[in-house]
């Protein structure tokens, strides 16, 4: 008879048969990444051999085949009852004596290593779990804080008889899996004190697109249960690999989340062994990781990815569990698995969702993937209600957890009240390919029985619920053997939040990153007001000041990292292509609606052709904040690593005024030329272009700003519906000054790009830029595809619309 016990030093990923995909992992880890440094507690498992022995011992195997016999999935009560009389089975059945004593004996040799009692983790571990494209994920029960042999040996008990939990049942039947032949191996591994530190997930690729050079770190204090269950909204953090592996502090986005509870053992004999408790305010806006913690846990899961994928001999990004010793201060890892979602997917075909209208907003929380949906709200307050559920119904809840699954799958989107991006609700509608809204806070209270609503997660970060339902719009665009045109295609991108996203797009890197949305969604502060807080004279902005930038004595600070993250998101997507950078341009009434910018900021008649661009930088009075873009910028190329980042200069009027530029950037550190830095100018004032020649000798580069050099050659207001019959890029004054710009800039060996709407709305302005030689042409990502098509077809390399398909939504 094979062992029924066995530890990870005995096992590896060749045991999955004998021990499930969990304790395989786990001895996986032990052996061979434990001496690389990644930490993992001991454990020993009781083998599906001894799960097989168990049930034979108690004559139950027939006794389940004949409880499933005549099992109709779509009838949830009759499912229900059939599950509950099997765990009943199990649940009074009895260990054979020498099982019994061969568990006791583990136990007692893991005290003998950790201490006396020692408190451990009882985990399921199925031989058919976490399979590259299968996740059984919270299939099963898992017992936290457990302690003494008899608890341990009715948590084993436990865990066998949950391997026939509705959750298991339904969706080991909807993938195909045999119920009876399945086994069930057991893991007991000596606890992390997480309950006085943090824990959390690690996925080693972005769960929302699937791209795969970060490290996806969540985190909140205490037991991780709290995390999977989706009863808090973690800590979130970004780190990108490739800088990261050059040894560079690739920490490119933290985001603290509210994490109000957290699970702690329960201290008392007459306590049950955890309990839920809140989490002071305090502490709750810390971030429950240092940045050399965040560190240590993306070199580790770089690392047990590439063991992995160089074991299976494919790419296999992971979904990593971790955990923070409160008491030692150590770091483990705790579990380890395959990611199941994206890594099944392929990237040689793009789906784009687009709305077609807006309507009111009714809530808003956490987008989970890049859909829309539509359908009427179905609000379920537990998994009891679930019968009363209909296909193509948005569910609406409180949280979901495995038992939810049956019904999951009908829904045509899921929105719930609490949560986070690894909550359960946001792994299951990714595996299912539906949209979710997670952590609303108010869904169940706004949202009606019934209420037509329209789900969208195709605008970034945010998810809305719109009233009624919406029109929108999904291309899907095939990649496969789509070439690049000659004339560079680069994108421009202003939410870092979309960023990984566009990242699949054809493209050859960023031609315009605007730092504006960065500063206006991210930072909201006036940089002046930042540096200069006792001059608000505004009690409540002063308070709000101190509410946004709490944690931190030097509030500039917060500008340079707040900015610093939101650049380093959009390089680390586009990494290694160039990533064009434009400093802040907004004028002085836009300045004046941030937060505290009204005490800095002069009135303008006209402040199109006013106090913007360049004449800020070197400025007295700005200058101070302009300082701060360039640490940001610094910190982005020469902390994080990266220096694909250029820096552009908009409206730079005159040559010399450039040089002022230069200079002042060169007073905070950020010098053209170091570090391989390049500076370019924005060409969108006629004088650019008529001394091409001077500003060659000042920048690097060209990019043409249209709708503004439009502006200026027309001489009218853009902004003014007066004078908008008149604006037009496709004038010929405007046309002959960027032909003038190539024709200097390719004799003077620099590079010219546009970056201005035109490229995205006209055809015939695409085609005129092609024909002149631009080098590259940045577009807004929704008219990419177009553009590429188009640009093809003037090479002579493809009909145009070949790869493009659309499809229109409007109801349900």
């Amino acid at each position: 008879m094979k062992k029924c016990i066995l530890w990870l030093g005995e096992i590896g990923m060749e045991d999955v048969p004998l021990v499930g995909g969990k304790n395989a992992s786990l001895g996986e880890m032990y052996q061979e990444l434990y001496p690389k440094g990644v930490k993992v507690p001991n454990a020993f498992a009781v083998s599906a051999q001894a799960y097989r022995e168990f049930l034979r011992h108690n004559h139950l195997e027939e006794r389940i085949r004949e409880v499933f016999r005549g099992l109709n999935l779509e009838d949830v009560s009759d499912l229900q009852k059939r599950s509950r009389k099997i765990r009943n089975l199990i649940l009074g059945a009895e260990f054979p004596e020498d099982l019994r004593e061969e568990i006791v004996s583990a136990y007692e040799k893991l005290c003998e290593e950790y201490g006396e009692d020692t408190d451990v983790a009882v985990r399921s571990s199925a031989t058919a779990e976490d399979l590259p494209t299968a996740s059984f994920a919270g299939q099963q029960d898992t017992f936290l804080n457990i302690r003494g042999s008899e608890m341990v040996l009715d948590s084993v008990r436990r865990c066998f008889s949950s391997l026939y939990t509705d959750r298991a049942v339904s969706y080991r039947a909807h993938h195909g899996f045999d119920q009876v032949s399945i086994s069930l191996s057991v893991g007991i591994q000596k606890m992390v004190r997480a309950d006085q530190a943090a824990s959390g997930v690690i996925f080693t690729l972005d769960t929302e697109t699937g791209f795969k050079d970060v490290v996806y770190i969540t985190a909140s204090y205490g037991l991780g249960e709290m995390l999977v269950q989706g009863a808090v909204n973690p800590d979130e953090y970004y780190v990108f690999k490739p800088t990261l592996r050059q040894g560079y502090n690739a920490i490119i986005e933290k985001k603290l989340g509210s994490k109000k509870v957290k699970m702690i053992y329960g201290l008392k004999e007459t306590e049950s062994p955890t309990k839920v408790v809140k989490v002071p305010v305090p502490e709750r806006r810390k971030a429950c990781l240092t940045d050399e913690e965040i560190l240590t846990l993306a070199r580790w899961a770089i690392l047990v990815e590439d063991h992995y994928s160089q074991k299976n001999e494919r790419y296999t990004p992971m979904d990593i569990e971790w955990a923070k010793d409160g008491i030692t201060e150590e770091l483990f890892v705790v579990q380890a698995r395959p990611e199941t979602v994206h890594s099944q997917k392929s990237h040689t075909a793009l789906e784009i969702y687009q709305l077609k209208g807006k309507s009111r907003v009714l809530v808003e929380g956490l987008a989970v993937g890049s859909k829309i949906a539509i359908g009427p709200v179905k609000i379920l307050e537990d998994a009891s209600m679930m019968n009363a559920f209909k296909d193509g119904e948005v569910l609406v809840t409180d949280m979901t957890d495995p038992d939810w699954e049956p019904i999951m799958k009908k829904a045509s989107a899921i929105v719930t009240n609490k949560g986070g991006r690894t909550c359960h609700a946001a792994i299951v509608s990714r595996e299912l390919g539906i949209p979710a809204i997670v952590g609303t806070g108010n869904a169940l209270e706004v949202l009606k029985e019934g209420q037509p609503v329209t789900i969208s997660c195709a605008e970034g970060e945010i998810g809305y619920v719109y009233e009624g339902t919406l029109p929108f719009t999904v291309e899907r665009i095939d990649l496969n053997h789509l070439p690049l045109p000659e004339t560079a295609i680069m994108l421009n991108v202003g939410n870092p939040e979309k960023a990984f996203d566009y990242s699949f797009f054809p493209n050859r890197g960023v031609g315009l990153a605007r730092e504006e949305f960065i500063i206006a969604s991210h930072i909201q502060v006036h940089p002046l007001a930042l540096l200069h807080p006792e001059e608000v004279q505004s009690v409540t902005l002063r308070q709000k000041i101190d509410d946004l930038t709490y944690g931190y004595e030097d509030k500039g600070q917060f500008f340079v990292d707040r900015l610093a993250e939101g650049i380093a998101k959009i390089a680390a997507a586009f990494y290694p292509n160039d990533v064009i950078v434009r400093f802040s341009d907004f004028k002085s009434n836009e300045y004046a609606n941030l937060i505290g910018g009204k005490y800095f900021e002069p009135s303008e008649e006209n402040p199109m052709i006013g106090w913007r661009g360049a004449s800020r930088y070197y400025a007295d009075r700005y200058k101070p904040a302009f300082g701060l873009e360039c640490k940001a910028i610094l910190k982005v190329r020469n902390e994080m690593g990266l220096t694909n980042v250029k820096v552009m200069i908009p409206f730079c009027r005159t040559p010399e005024e450039g040089r002022r530029v230069l200079d002042t950037m060169a007073e905070f550190g950020l010098k053209r030329g170091e570090n391989g830095l390049q500076v370019y100018v924005m060409a969108e004032i006629p004088s650019n272009i008529l001394l091409a020649e001077e500003f060659a000798e000042v920048f690097d580069g060209f990019s043409i700003g249209s709708n503004d050099l439009t502006q200026l050659t027309l001489g009218l207001d853009r902004d003014s519906r007066l004078v908008a019959s008149l604006y037009n890029e496709r004038n010929p004054a405007v046309l002959s000054l960027i032909s003038h710009l190539l024709q200097v800039a390719k004799r003077k060996g620099c590079k010219v790009g546009i970056c201005g709407q035109a490229p995205s709305d006209f055809p015939e302005f695409t085609r005129f830029l092609v024909q002149q030689g631009i080098d590259s042409i940045s577009l807004n990502p929704d008219a990419v595809m177009k553009t590429i098509m188009l640009i093809l077809e003037i090479e002579g390399k493809v009909s145009a619309s070949a790869t493009v398909s659309y499809t229109n939504f409007a109801s349900f």
